[in-house]
């Protein structure tokens, strides 16, 4: 079966790309990234980025505007469940990520949700990419996926505080307010 992915979340300020494979079944039903009930993404963020319970939308927004943007690698592929494993190669179509940095010339990190994103970063998209962009911090962070049982979500707390500013970055919000 062929699936399509979503538009990347985030606006032109943005600062740091966290990067999937493809939306998951239920993620593709729900049109939202990181859907599944038991995908500890949106709990992650929201533990870190301290972020209010609020809905998709409101805390999608709210990661956009603290310069974090979310995509995944593929546009489309052809899988018949969600697992990474089940996407068939000769099906990869890699998102436009040469547009993607041309219009948001300020991301400086990569974040990978996994293995297979990196992998398919970097065998689909990093060699097309001009040489500025090629050399962009890129890390990979364990799975949030459900799929990921090897680690508890304390452990993927800990990995995951890496997508955080350094304590010397300044946030925009509080320079602006600074008397």
């Amino acid at each position: 079966m062929r699936i399509h992915g979503f538009e990347p979340l985030a606006q032109r300020h943005a600062h740091t790309l966290i990067l999937g494979s493809m939306p998951s079944r239920e993620s593709l039903r729900q049109a939202r990234y990181y859907a599944h009930p038991r995908n500890c993404f949106w709990p992650l963020l929201v533990d870190l980025l301290r972020l209010p319970q609020q809905d998709y939308s409101k805390r999608a927004l709210r990661v956009k505007h603290m310069g974090y943007a979310i995509w995944d690698v593929l546009q489309s592929c052809s899988r018949a469940s969600s697992l990474d494993s089940d996407i068939v190669e000769s099906s990869i179509r890699p998102n436009d990520f040469n547009s993607f940095f041309a219009g948001h010339p300020q991301i400086s990190r990569v974040f990978f949700n996994g293995a297979k994103a990196e992998i398919l970063y970097r065998r689909h998209v990093l060699s097309r990419l001009p040489p500025a962009v090629r050399n962009l911090s890129c890390r990979r962070l364990p799975s949030t996926s459900p799929a990921n049982a090897a680690m508890t979500l304390e452990q993927k707390r800990q990995a995951w505080r890496g997508i955080l500013p350094a304590p010397d970055a300044v946030d925009p919000d509080d320079a602006n307010n600074a008397g």
